[in-house]
């Protein structure tokens, strides 16, 4: 494990231009931001912010990377304390945690629900102490806030981008491993494609995931780049030209597999991204993205963190949806042209729809608002 009071920024930070249709992201319970200068202002120079991250590390140009940032933003704009510890395996949660506490952290960000045990234990033994955990709502202690993210809704207009863009009219999707947030991401993309189907009259074949009997393809870790790029191999051999991986580090094998079968004069075969827009944070084949099922992490550590060094921490559950800007999809970017003006259109329209209620997304792995 390892410990230092400021961790370099990623190569490529997150751009707010690469969100969609984003604007003041509400987060329940906490405050608004605070004004330059002022009481608030000096009151932040006193407050300690602090983040674990989980295995995957701070430069996974995703998940991780994206929760991060949202604390240096908040180093910048209200001059906190910052301090960091990266866990190289699951036996580093508790230890880095408690070295937040020791190093006085006022509140701690646990990056990912499988930091979730380790999180109880030592927000139990630190009452004093705040925390923020993205992705677990499973902690019910007063000093520890569930960040959550209903992802399905996202990756449903994924899910109908792809259908409408596939040339093979198969696509493909895989996990890390079969825990609900990685699951929500595969429901939503496959009602998506199905919606898509359903509206066009289209027979949009869905490799990997079957959603009625919650079974698919994963590669039982969200670390290992060579299995996720086998997994991704497979499939544009049978056929499929757009991959969901929502895989973490892992789903670096898909870009890979991407880059070297549109080398290798295969027919262009293209990934979707998760968590970051990955056009803005990843090192190659940025121009292979279709889009970026996203979750706005940077945005809603930032607010709560803000809202905690405003003395104004609620433990109240954050569910980030379309609604409240919380979960969206990324540009097209390179893929504008392919996509459309006419099929993103019809997008945007389902944006509305899912929030006006009229179209439903449904996940079991879906947090409860």
């Amino acid at each position: 494990m390892t410990f230092s009071p400021r961790t370099p920024r990623g190569p490529r930070p997150l751009s707010a231009a690469a969100l969609l249709g984003v604007s003041a992201l509400v987060l329940a319970g906490c405050g608004s931001a605070p004004e330059e200068g002022g009481e608030a202002q000096e009151q932040a120079t006193d407050f300690t912010g602090c983040i674990v991250s989980d295995e995957g590390g701070f430069q996974d140009r995703s998940f991780n990377q994206s929760s991060y940032e949202g604390l240096q933003a908040v180093e910048e704009s209200m001059g906190i304390e910052v301090r960091d510890a990266q866990s190289q395996a699951e036996t580093d949660y508790e230890p880095n945690l408690n070295s937040m506490v020791q190093q006085g952290c006022d509140l701690t960000v646990s990056v990912g629900f499988a930091l979730a045990d380790a999180t109880r234990e030592v927000a139990e033994a630190n009452p004093d102490t705040d925390f923020a955990i993205v992705d677990d709502a499973s902690i019910d202690l007063p000093n520890v806030k569930p960040l959550v993210y209903n992802t399905a809704e996202a990756a449903f207009l994924a899910g109908y981008v792809a259908a409408g863009t596939t040339e093979t009219g198969t696509v493909a999707t895989y996990g890390g491993q079969k825990f609900p947030t990685v699951t929500v991401f595969m429901d939503g993309f496959a009602d998506g494609i199905e919606h898509y189907n359903e509206t066009k009259g289209e027979d949009v074949q869905l490799l990997g995931w079957d959603k009625d009997a919650q079974d698919g393809t994963f590669v039982n870790s969200f670390t290992d780049s060579s299995a996720a790029k086998t997994a991704t191999q497979n499939f544009i051999n049978e056929g499929a030209d757009i991959i969901l991986p929502v895989a973490g580090q892992a789903a670096l094998g898909t870009l890979d597999a991407v880059v070297e079968a549109n080398d290798g004069g295969v027919d262009e075969v293209r990934f979707v991204w998760v968590d970051a827009d990955g056009y803005e944070t990843l090192e190659q084949g940025n121009q292979y993205q279709l889009t970026s099922v996203l979750k706005q992490l940077s945005t809603s550590v930032q607010d709560v963190v803000e809202s905690a060094a405003e003395d104004e921490f609620s433990n109240e559950p954050y569910v980030g949806t379309l609604e409240n800007d919380g979960v969206g999809i990324a540009p097209y970017h390179d893929q504008e042209e392919a996509v459309g003006e006419e099929l993103a259109g019809e997008v945007e329209q389902l944006r509305q729809d899912i929030i006006d209620g009229t179209v439903t997304v449904e996940s079991e792995s879906s947090p409860q608002a």
